[in-house]
């Protein structure tokens, strides 16, 4: 079993910056991939990054490429998401993914299905 604890949410104006922080906690050794989703108001919950544990690779959605950031500790069991020139549409509920088996992102990524979900936390950018 794993647990997820995100924190590091809040209210920014546009332009801002926020990081975000996960936390993996439980009995699974190794994690495989981790990642972040959000779901705005009325959407369905989308991909935001990905970072394949062991070789440290990551992915991003094309919306915040070149703004958003994954990088994690050297437990491998915490990320973050440095997230700079926040806008009004990265307004959502950021979560907190894992998939502990194997090496890549397939499932978390590449078919929006991880394994283990955090609770959610609120991030809200004004104009």
């Amino acid at each position: 079993q794993l647990h997820l604890a995100e924190s590091g949410g809040g209210s920014v104006m546009a332009g801002g910056s926020l990081r975000l922080s996960c936390a993996a906690s439980g009995s699974i050794d190794r994690i495989g991939c981790l990642g972040w989703f959000r779901q705005g108001q009325q959407n369905e919950r989308t991909r935001v990054a990905s970072i394949r544990t062991a070789s440290g690779g990551t992915t991003y959605t094309a919306a915040v490429k070149g703004r958003f950031s994954i990088p994690q500790d050297n437990t491998k069991k915490v990320i973050y998401l440095q997230m700079n020139d926040l806008q009004t549409q990265d307004t959502a509920i950021y979560y907190c993914a894992a998939d502990p088996t194997g090496y890549t992102c397939l499932r978390l990524w590449n078919h929006n299905d991880p394994t283990y979900w955090g609770q959610g936390i609120q991030v809200t950018i004004s104009s």
